[in-house]
């Protein structure tokens, strides 16, 4: 099986998913399934269901069987992923999201609209972090309806919990890590961030709940661990390069990291290797969204100039090499599938999805 072949699964997932909205306005009351159709518009408005791919990937891997069986547990990566978005961007102050509102800014709306009681913006945020609660659970039920023994459910369902606790852990410290001025952040704060709130949950942990289902043994489990924290951290720190602006176009996203102030590894490098002017320029649009285009620019500059740029390219390679190499050395991977995880890895760092 190849990525192409997981993508192919993609229309089997998204019936999965409206199935899943489906049987849960059957069986609440009426007054709140306008609340569960939020939440189903929120989900299906797109994405590239990379982890819920991942997952399915990881089924075959362990088992070399279709892996469409494993599609329920899939679509729950899929569930966990809109509740963490939704929180995500109440912490944010997110606007859109995939090209529509926010879950909180939709609530916020309808607030004015019907004329309720209180400040909108509140009612907004109060009903946005308890949407994204009720969207939790569809995430527990997607793996009690996996396939397997019991014994394999419960051990997904213990690798859930080690997820969700190790992504909550990444984001407390990354919150942290925005509140302290740039010189007190270092690059190990900023790469255990990164393990923890996106190696784990995007790639390790799709790849061993899935196999964990197909029923992988403990060996297998350490090398989709290893590998998948190397190449989930070369996918933020590749994240963080497109997200200052390099090769924005190329991979389409846009450059607005510097002026959220993020704490990422470029910002960090440069500042401990720039001179006085250099973190002027870094000072000038680090957490001011009003910055001028020239700012930015100069910012970048100083990115680049430093090296800092150069380093996270660096970083990128060794960690993308080790994980090659871990795929190379393993015992429990047939050829079929060094090749399919070879070809993760690819698509994480050059965005092909």
């Amino acid at each position: 099986m190849d990525f192409d072949e997981l993508l192919a699964l993609r229309p089997a997932l998204e019936r999965r998913l409206r199935a899943d909205f489906a049987t849960e306005r059957r069986r609440v009351p009426p007054v709140f399934r306008e609340h569960v159709a939020s939440l189903e518009e929120f989900t299906l408005r797109g994405g590239k269901r990379f982890r819920a791919l991942l997952l399915l990937g990881g089924y075959w891997i362990a088992s070399g069987k279709d892996p469409t069986p494993a599609l329920p547990a899939a679509a729950a990566l899929e569930h966990f992923q809109s509740w963490m978005l939704i929180h995500d961007d109440i912490i944010d102050h997110a606007e859109t999201r995939r090209s529509g509102p926010t879950i909180h800014r939709i609530y916020e709306g309808r607030h004015r609209e019907r004329s309720k009681l209180g400040p909108a913006p509140e009612y907004g945020v109060g009903m946005g972090i308890t949407a994204g609660d009720l969207e939790e659970p569809f995430t527990v039920s997607g793996l009690l309806d996996a396939p397997g023994t019991d014994a394999r459910r419960l051990a997904a369902l213990r690798e859930y919990a080690r997820m969700t606790r190790e992504t909550a852990y990444g984001q407390l410290l990354d919150i942290e890590n925005g509140a302290r001025p740039v010189d007190a952040v270092r690059e190990s704060d900023v790469l255990q961030v990164h393990r923890l709130k996106s190696a784990i949950y995007t790639v390790a942990s799709p790849l061993r709940i899935g196999a964990m289902l197909g029923g992988s043994g403990p060996a297998l489990l350490d090398d989709l661990e290893a590998i998948g924290i190397d190449f989930g951290i070369a996918f933020q720190l590749r994240d963080d390069v497109l997200g200052a602006g390099f090769d924005s176009e190329k991979m389409g996203k846009s450059a607005n990291d510097l002026q959220e102030g993020k704490r990422t590894l470029l910002v960090v490098r440069a500042w401990a290797t720039a001179d006085a002017e250099g973190r002027s320029r870094l000072t000038a649009v680090l957490g001011r969204a009003d910055a001028d285009p020239a700012s930015v620019d100069a910012a970048r500059e100083v990115i680049r100039s430093t090296g800092s740029l150069e380093y996270s390219e660096r970083k990128i390679a060794q960690l993308s090499r080790r994980a090659r190499q871990r795929i190379a050395r393993s015992r429990g991977l047939r050829a079929d599938a060094r090749a399919l995880l070879n070809e993760v890895g690819d698509r994480l760092l050059y965005r092909s999805v």
